[in-house]
């Protein structure tokens, strides 16, 4: 591995964490929340410099970074503390993290749809298979899949990895007017998969500065329903924690997608496929931190939503017992998946 590509990765990683504590910070002070530290990174701090209340600061590893809130661990009477301060501050700061990674991919979307356009769902459609058979014509545009909008022929493609075999309902336009029909998909031995038997027409459409706006929602939306089908699969048992990647396994893909692009299109591709990582692992990480687990922003919300309805503060230490443990969890799950990125390096 280059020291390019962990150079590069590192990065990615560091703009994509700042965004996210950024978050945090500024709802912080939005809310009058003392800052005590904003940092990049994890472990000992290596450098940092004192401005007003708050202490900046980097740390020795390179991944994750923190907002440290006067009173976030520890009892504090100092009104500005975080805990003294209204539920609905506090579920705007612990909110506005993951939220920021969300714009995040949002802008990081805009940019590469001005780039590079979008792929419509316009499709031709292949021999023998219910498309056809439906009466679909080559050339028509597919407008949604159950309730699914398809915005371009990537959605498209990710709705059918999650579904395969199911039958769905297809909304399209044929000479300018909107058809609807049922299709169940035929079993195809070549592909050794489930097919409706439809195929990209490869047809880019690039979009004025307002419509790539629409545009860049759903490029961002399409990396979101991504990683909540990822974790819809981990959970019921169709992947495994073995296929998980860690910090190691994402620096070796990111570094290598990126040297191939450079090698076939030069600088500007490797630049437009840096932007798709950082809408991936933006996208991946607003998700990740919303869900209700322990020491992560979804499980903090799930305290204070809890707190709201009853009107009333949850016991402090038994809060923060669970948050450790739910700490220590995802260390033990973090040094797994870490080991077994270096245990694939060497396969």
């Amino acid at each position: 591995m280059t020291v390019l590509k962990i150079v590069i990765a590192i990065l990615i990683f560091a703009i994509i964490v700042i965004f996210h504590e950024l978050g945090h910070f500024l709802l912080a002070k939005a809310n009058g929340i003392q800052v005590n530290e904003f940092s990049l990174g994890l472990g000992p701090t290596l450098f940092g410099f004192q401005k007003g209340e708050t202490l900046y600061s980097i740390k020795l590893l390179p991944f994750g970074g923190a907002c440290m809130m006067e009173g976030e661990d520890d009892e504090s009477d100092n009104p500005r503390a975080f805990p003294n301060k209204s539920v609905w501050a506090r579920i705007s700061v612990v909110f506005a993290g993951p939220f920021f990674n969300f714009i995040m991919a949002f802008v990081c979307a805009y940019i590469l749809v001005c780039a590079t356009g979008t792929l419509v769902p316009t499709i031709d459609v292949m021999d023998g298979y219910p498309a056809q058979e439906s009466g679909i014509e080559s050339g028509d545009k597919l407008i949604k899949i159950n309730h699914f909008y398809l915005d371009s022929y990537d959605d498209l493609l990710a709705y059918l990895q999650f579904h395969q075999g199911e039958t769905a309902t297809i909304t399209y336009e044929h000479d300018g007017q909107r058809m609807t029909t049922t299709l169940t998909p035929k079993y195809s031995e070549e592909e050794g998969r489930y097919l409706y038997g439809f195929s990209s027409t490869g047809e880019i459409s690039k979009g004025n500065a307002i419509t790539n706006i629409k545009h860049a929602f759903f490029e961002a939306r399409y990396y979101v329903y991504l990683t909540v089908q990822s974790l819809r699969m981990l959970v019921t048992g169709q992947v495994g924690v073995n296929d998980l990647s860690g910090p190691v396994g994402i620096v070796s893909t990111v570094g290598d997608s990126y040297e191939t692009a450079v090698e076939n299109g030069g600088i500007s591709d490797g630049v437009k496929i840096l932007l798709v990582w950082i809408i991936f692992l933006s996208a991946n990480l607003g998700v990740m931190n919303l869900l209700p687990i322990p020491a992560l922003d979804g499980g903090r919300l799930l305290f204070l939503i809890v707190e709201a309805i009853r009107r009333k503060k949850i016991d402090p230490k038994k809060e923060g017992i669970i948050h450790f443990v739910g700490i220590v969890i995802l260390l033990a799950l973090m040094v797994f998946v870490m080991f077994n990125d270096i245990r694939k390096l060497f396969i």
